[in-house]
């Protein structure tokens, strides 16, 4: 038997809760390499192109993939991020991060 709390805890919803989130390692290379232009997940050059899931979704960008895709080719306004300059491992590690963080 457990105690009230110790149960709830273990019973809580998957996914990341929001020290998981700003602690992962996506979460440090999204700062490091895209907070600047995607403050909050929003877009300082293109404002209606956010991070957000609802404008990523209107832009068929749904999957770590098609984010990583941007990455590598963006179109205008946006930096291009090769391989060189993100790995693949971080990449995905950054999608990973958006798609959790800004539903």
């Amino acid at each position: 038997m457990c105690s009230w709390f110790r149960c709830a805890w273990s019973f809580r919803l998957p996914g990341l809760n929001a020290a998981e989130k700003k602690d992962s390692a996506g979460a440090k290379l999204f700062q490091e390499k895209c907070a600047a232009c995607h403050p909050d997940g929003g877009n300082i050059i293109k404002p209606a192109m956010t991070l957000h899931k609802k404008d990523m979704d209107a832009h068929g960008v749904k999957t770590v993939d098609d984010i990583v895709g941007k990455m590598r080719n963006p179109g205008p306004g946006m930096t291009r991020f090769d391989a060189k300059t993100i790995s693949d491992k971080d990449a995905k590690e950054i999608a990973q991060y958006i798609l959790q963080a800004y539903k």
